[in-house]
């Protein structure tokens, strides 16, 4: 049995991943192996490592090099630079990853900006295209401080969009601004509306706050509950505020097309300079397990990348 190395899910609170020993993995026909170069870690992914699922590997961003190209002839060559969504095991010093899942990288875009980009970046793409045509539309958009709202800031103002992001802090809000966000405000009850369309990800108080904010028939989108707080409707408020609202729930898995596709779009934005990752932290991939609890108690904004010595 050949290894490697690989961050390892203990279910420690205070220490959630070691660096320790796997097996390599073993490419199906359809996947080619990419030696990582860096990965980013997200903050949903800190919530499962509290109970890790059995036999399962953390890790869905990663960018490095193709070292074996799919059996099946799909996908980049071997040498070729390229990001990836892989279904998990991206912590590592090797991933299988679908070549479906997977694009290539020009020259201007580092593997350390690249990784930012699939969880956060595909979210926010899609997030946006399940919100339809938005030129000139107010949108609401709660829980901007973290990856998918720099994200969904910038694609949603550079669409034309009016964007007002709730941030409570000063600093993050002010970057929002940069990006094109028409107002930040610190709490949702600070808002002017009515909104077209409000997106939703914190859960808790917010969301009905958020929802008595829409217009007639207007939709919010839902997609996260980052307070893991559950959220509490009231049928007769909603028909003293939006009347015949629509409340969507969303997961960026559901899609019709795969992964690389959107992850180009959102090189080619990068490589353009119309998108800008928001990267709170750099630092080498021991650092992970520190990494990973400073994400859950939100000392990070932005993404954060680890990258492999």
């Amino acid at each position: 049995m050949t290894t490697m190395k690989a961050m390892i899910p203990t279910g420690k609170h205070e220490l959630p991943v070691v660096l320790g020993e796997i097996e390599q993995p073993r490419p199906r026909p359809n996947e080619a192996l990419v030696k990582v170069a860096a990965y980013s870690v997200n903050r949903g992914e800190t919530f499962l490592l509290e109970q890790p699922p059995a036999n399962w590997a953390p890790g869905k961003d990663v960018a490095g090099l193709v070292i074996q190209a799919a059996a099946d002839g799909t996908g980049p060559a071997v040498g070729r630079r390229v990001v990836g969504h892989p279904p998990f095991g991206g912590w590592a010093e090797l991933v299988a990853v679908p070549t479906d899942s997977l694009a290539e990288l020009p020259e201007e875009v580092s593997a350390t900006t690249a990784a930012a980009l699939p969880l956060a970046g595909l979210t926010a793409l899609r997030l946006l295209r399940t919100a339809g045509p938005v030129a000139g539309r107010r949108i609401l958009l709660t829980g901007a401080s973290g990856g998918v709202g720099h994200y969904l800031t910038e694609l949603a103002a550079g669409a034309g969009a009016e964007l007002t992001a709730v941030s409570a802090s000063a600093e993050r809000g002010a970057r929002l601004g940069e990006l094109g966000a028409a107002a930040v405000v610190r709490d949702v009850a600070d808002t002017t509306g009515p909104f077209d369309i409000v997106m939703e990800s914190t859960g808790g108080a917010n969301l009905p706050a958020a929802l008595a904010r829409l217009v007639p028939r207007g939709t919010l989108i839902w997609f996260g509950q980052a307070s893991r707080t559950p959220v509490t409707l009231d049928f007769f408020d909603i028909l003293r505020g939006p009347v015949s609202a629509t409340i969507r729930q969303f997961s960026y898995a559901d899609a019709d097309t795969p992964y690389g596709p959107d992850l180009a779009t959102l090189v080619r934005l990068v490589a353009q300079g119309r998108l800008h990752p928001e990267i709170g932290r750099v630092a080498d991939w021991a650092e992970t397990a520190t990494t990973l609890t400073d994400l859950r108690d939100r000392r990070i904004r932005g993404n954060a990348v680890l990258t492999v010595s």
